[in-house]
């Protein structure tokens, strides 16, 4: 291509800023991201991160509502040659996947065919998967089927949190996309099917999913605190009435014969407390509109007095 490719980069949260800032050579010539929302404890509004970049860089914005009105297109100029989506937010209709000359490519933060849907960090998580990765895919209408134009693969840490891991991924991404994007341009990747008999789902996470079920193993509780981890963050209410935000917590291979959610030790290592299959270990706790402490340092000031957990 000789004359300079006009990419439109579609894109919100953090995860996506890595991404646009390898297009900072070229420059899209324009960048779509969400409306500015509410957001912190304060609910101010917010422009989003990738509108912050994206106005650094001396690009144009547009945050439609809707992509359902065709006339976008003219609003927003002419035809561009490659549209990348990266955690966009808003589903493409039919006649914006067929506006760019070379059409749409997608950045997912799974090995597709596993995990296709809008949380695959933290199924990866829940699921124990040893490995995740990036995929860079072609878009078509259904959701995260498209064929694969690049992937690579990431090792997922033992104790890695859903946060940690979305950091990397989001770096590993615009790693990929950097590599990938000259054929990109050049029309030259005609991608290779997903196969269908393999795929997986990630379906959205809610806050509902935060509370503990300490029938579980340990094992299990475990992933559900890291996968959750920074949000919505696993909590559980003590027989009490007390309500705690778990950050931390790590699962012990000790056999234990008490019922599920009883305290057995509660000291400087931490609060061990029994599950369906094993001990979990809470290492760092919150109240409710309190700071992140030590489970130790909470202890100091709140003792359990024989407390269990799982209280209704």
């Amino acid at each position: 291509m000789s004359s300079k490719p006009r990419i439109v980069f579609a894109g919100t949260p953090e995860f996506a800023v890595p991404s646009l800032r390898v297009l900072s050579g070229i420059k899209p010539t324009l960048v779509l991201s969400q409306p500015d929302r509410p957001s912190g404890r304060g609910r101010s509004v917010k422009a989003s991160p990738i509108k912050q970049l994206a106005l650094d860089m001396g690009v144009r914005v547009e945050q439609p509502e809707t992509l359902l009105d065709k006339n976008l297109a003219k609003q927003w100029g002419s035809k561009p040659d490659l549209l990348i989506v990266v955690a966009y937010g808003l589903l493409l209709p039919k006649w914006m996947l067929s506006w760019p000359r070379l059409g749409c490519v997608n950045i997912h933060a799974s090995l597709l065919p596993r995990w296709r849907g809008a949380a695959p960090i933290q199924y990866a998580i829940l699921a124990g998967d040893d490995v995740t990765g990036i995929t860079i895919m072609k878009m078509q209408e259904c959701l995260d089927v498209g064929s694969v134009c690049g992937q690579s693969v990431l090792n997922i840490g033992a104790q890695e949190t859903a946060g940690e891991l979305h950091d990397r991924l989001a770096a590993l991404g615009a790693d990929v996309l950097d590599e990938i994007l000259p054929d990109l341009l050049r029309g030259g990747i005609k991608g290779k099917a997903q196969d269908e008999k393999s795929a997986t789902y990630a379906p959205r996470i809610t806050k509902a999913d935060s509370a503990i079920d300490w029938g579980l193993s340990a094992k299990d509780i475990e992933r559900r605190v890291r996968a959750f981890n920074p949000w919505p963050i696993s909590d559980s209410l003590l027989s009490d009435g007390r309500r705690l935000r778990i950050w931390q917590a790590k699962a012990l291979s000790s056999r234990v014969s008490t019922a599920p959610g009883s305290v057995i030790t509660a000291g400087r290592s931490g609060i061990d407390v029994a599950t369906g299959k094993g001990i979990l270990r809470i290492l760092k706790v919150q109240e409710p509109s309190g700071n992140v402490m030590s489970a130790e340092a909470y202890l100091a000031a709140h003792p359990l007095k024989g407390a269990t957990f799982g209280g209704k």
